[in-house]
């Protein structure tokens, strides 16, 4: 039988850094019985592969998954691989585009290895939501769609705002809530984790456990990280994002970009202290915020690739923005004749040739260390030093035909 710690010892560990838990109490009952009992809780957070890369906004809930693990209960890692076909229409201000199935399967393959920087393997089970969902047939959809009501689904403030204003809603996105909440259902969840922008779906998994004779799960809400710019959420939507896996340096350099108005908020939500540690760290943002900040870039990078990397990253961004210079190691690639923007495509460097294209018309991409005003413009034969944004550098030779 499990050995848990008390289950005052257990809320206050859960309660630090949450937003809210609806309701408290029933976790605490949870948590008796559990105790009682010896048997794990099933904490639940689901994931839609709609990118091929976590950033580290989800650090915040992975770190408490982690939490629940370290106290003994059992996490389920759900990745939503169907329910990404339908999109989360949570905070969106019109309907999102839809992706293939091969775009979501190629995204998903990439998560296991970036949630095991955080999560322990023994005791997280990976699930994949198209496992039941896709097996519905039209009388379960029809049932599943039954438990739930239009009145309650316009009192979600994106779908109300949209409505008021004659903004289209597709009845695939009123599916979307009942489909995440299913997911509850078939798990028999006793916890599902959430930011603060999906606590209308955990609630509707609270309904629907409650509708289909279940013990409604409890809905742990955590806050949001905004992202690089200062100002939305992390996402790589808005192109504000720090990757879980991109390299130390980039990582490194971009915590070094954010603005100082994010400084308190990254290190209370990403440095990972204690509370007895975090209110010293937070003055140091207010009376030192260029030395914190060096802090937290090298602290995040340690967390995820190790104090060796973090020191590397730290020498690399101060050969760039202090002594100006190329660092010494670079990686260094070989291309047949093209214009600009496919090579930075085909190292890597643009995820597509549009990306490509508008960092040289914005002044990102510099060729022997002069500005590049157009993607289209060819590379010369011969070896060149390809600066793309801020942080990435590259040998490149271009052969003669």
């Amino acid at each position: 039988m499990a050995v848990f710690p008390s289950v005052n010892e257990q809320m206050d560990a859960i309660r630090q850094g949450t937003v809210e838990i609806v309701p408290e109490e029933d976790l605490a009952r949870k948590l008796e019985r559990s105790l009682r009992t010896g048997t794990p809780l099933t904490i639940k957070q689901g994931f839609d592969p709609t990118r091929p890369h976590l950033h580290v906004g989800y650090l915040v809930s992975l770190r408490k998954l982690r939490t629940f693990q370290e106290l003994g209960h059992r996490v389920v890692f759900l990745l939503g691989d169907f329910t990404a076909l339908v999109g989360d229409p949570s905070g969106r201000s019109e309907t999102r585009p839809r992706l293939s199935e091969e775009e979501v399967q190629a995204n998903a393959a990439t998560y296991r290895e970036q949630v095991f920087k955080v999560l322990d393997p023994a005791t997280t089970v990976i699930e994949r939501n198209s496992r039941w969902l896709r097996g519905l047939g039209l009388p379960e959809v029809l049932e599943l769609a039954s438990r739930y009501t239009v009145a309650r689904m316009l009192e979600r403030d994106d779908f109300a705002k949209r409505h008021g204003s004659g903004s289209a809603i597709s009845m695939l996105e009123f599916l979307y809530p009942l489909l995440v909440g299913y997911d509850s259902v078939v798990l028999k969840a006793d916890v599902e984790m959430g930011g603060s922008d999906q606590k209308f779906n955990l609630l509707v998994g609270r309904t629907l456990m409650e509708r289909y004779g279940l013990e409604p799960q409890v809905a742990l809400i955590m806050p949001l990280l905004r992202g690089l710019d200062g100002e939305r959420k992390m996402s790589q939507s808005y192109d504000n994002f720090i990757g879980i896996t991109e390299p130390p340096e980039a990582q490194y350099g971009k915590t070094m970009s954010i603005p100082d108005t994010l400084l308190e908020e990254w290190t209370s939500l990403l440095a990972g202290l204690s509370p007895a540690e975090l209110p010293a760290a937070v003055a140091r943002c207010r009376t030192a915020p260029y030395a914190a900040k060096r802090w937290l870039a090298s602290r995040l990078v340690e967390q995820l690739h190790g104090a060796e990397a973090a020191a590397r990253a730290a020498a690399h961004f101060d050969l760039l923005f202090k002594a100006k210079e190329a660092p010494a190691e670079r990686p260094r690639f070989t291309h047949v004749p093209a214009t600009l923007a496919v090579v930075l495509r085909d190292i890597g460097f643009a995820k597509s040739l549009g990306e490509a294209r508008r960092m040289c018309t914005q002044g990102g991409v510099q060729v022997d260390g002069a500005k590049v005003e157009s993607g289209d413009a060819p590379l010369a034969p011969g070896e060149h030093l390809v600066r793309f944004g801020k942080l990435r550098f590259a040998d490149v030779v271009v052969g003669d035909g």
